[in-house]
């Protein structure tokens, strides 16, 4: 290990956790509502949202969610920031899908809080993954070996007593893939898979051929193109997902966005 740059990986860990504990030291006792109707800000402020969204997370989600993240951040069981479980909290309250799409699993942080936020708005709805459940990456992504990634997302379904969830196990550009997006329509989608321009692009046109009108597509690692400056612990995203988002035309609006993540909504025609 290179003794320099494990100096630098620390300091930058101290530096993003100081900064994160003084937002949370800074909220008030209660943390106001976000409302749908306040969604716009999002995009004309979208760095004073996200640390909205940081604070909503420490006063006023569910210990269940906040419990889950937790979880996940032990042992590096999973990416994403904690706003990220206020997004997710926030698109069950105000549209209850009844059917959930996640492209690249990883080990299944945000298919298993889509199955519990699904049990906490009672609204059934069917759990799909679709991710390779290996170690291959992409130009930004590394992951480790040693995991067996389809079991061990199971594994972490289980531990919160949700149901078995649907997965493939396969690329989201392999047929077998691409046949099971456009096998009915979609209420949900989140593409977090690979994030190469070519890739996310295909994942794009794929899955918004599939989406039912009214429905959404969350588009990870997107906002670099934004006015969002991400605190030290958040990311603006990364190239490939942030191009694609900046060229989304035609029946899509983006109602949303928390940190590098943008929410697009199909115009019902």
């Amino acid at each position: 290990m290179n003794p320099l740059r494990f100096i630098s990986g620390r300091l930058k860990q101290w530096k993003a956790d100081s900064e994160r504990r003084r937002v949370r030291e800074s909220a008030p006792a209660q943390v106001d509502e976000i409302p749908a109707a306040g969604w716009p800000r999002s995009r004309t402020d979208p760095t004073a949202f996200y640390l909205e969204c940081c604070q909503y997370f420490d006063r006023n989600l569910p210990a269940e969610l906040r419990q889950h993240r937790h979880y996940f951040t032990q042992k590096k069981r999973g990416f994403g920031e904690d706003a990220f479980h206020t997004m997710w909290f926030l698109l069950f309250r105000e549209f209850r899908p009844a059917s959930f799409l996640e492209i690249g699993v990883y080990r299944g942080q945000t298919l298993s809080l889509a199955a519990l936020l699904s049990r906490q708005f009672q609204c059934p709805a069917l759990i799909q993954g679709i991710s390779p459940f290996c170690t291959a990456g992409d130009a930004v992504s590394r992951y480790r070996s040693g995991i067996d990634y389809l079991e061990d997302t199971l594994q972490n379904f289980a531990h919160f007593s949700l149901p078995r969830p649907s997965l493939l196990k396969a690329y989201s550009t392999d047929d077998e893939a691409v046949k099971l997006i456009a096998s009915r329509a979609w209420n949900m989608i989140y593409i977090d898979g690979n994030h190469d321009y070519e890739c996310v692009r295909k994942d794009w046109e794929t899955c918004a051929g599939a989406l039912a009108p009214g429905g959404l597509i969350v588009l990870d690692d997107s906002g670099l193109n934004t006015g969002f400056r991400p605190p030290a612990f958040a990311t603006a995203g990364h190239p490939g997902p942030s191009r694609l988002a900046s060229e989304i035309t035609g029946p899509f609006s983006e109602i949303l966005q928390v940190g590098h993540n943008r929410v697009f909504q199909k115009r019902v025609a």
